[in-house]
């Protein structure tokens, strides 16, 4: 249970300082937004904390797949406009 008397939830850090680290948090959107006039301060880490090396390499490695998924959206946007002008020309030619 948080402080505001909700059941707690577990949440995971996407923060260079904890990249991949579980916790427990409010379940209220935000760790530390006001909810009803109360402030909601509750956290509690699970995980042990993680060694340097992994730190720098983590936030690495998420980038990197970060930008393969936007390449692949590109792409598809890219095949798409393509057949889209193929269809256009065809209909217009034929």
């Amino acid at each position: 249970m948080c402080f505001c008397g909700r059941e707690a939830v577990v949440r995971t850090s996407w923060t260079l300082a904890n990249p991949g680290r579980r916790f427990i948090s409010c379940p209220q959107k935000g760790l530390f937004f006001y909810v009803k006039g109360s402030r909601c301060r509750f956290l509690g880490w699970i995980d042990p904390p993680m060694c340097a090396r992994s730190m720098l390499i983590i936030p690495g490695l998420l980038r990197n797949i970060n930008n393969a998924n936007y390449q692949v959206a590109r792409l598809k946007m890219c095949l798409f406009a393509s057949w889209l002008l193929f269809v256009v020309v065809w209909v217009l030619f034929i």
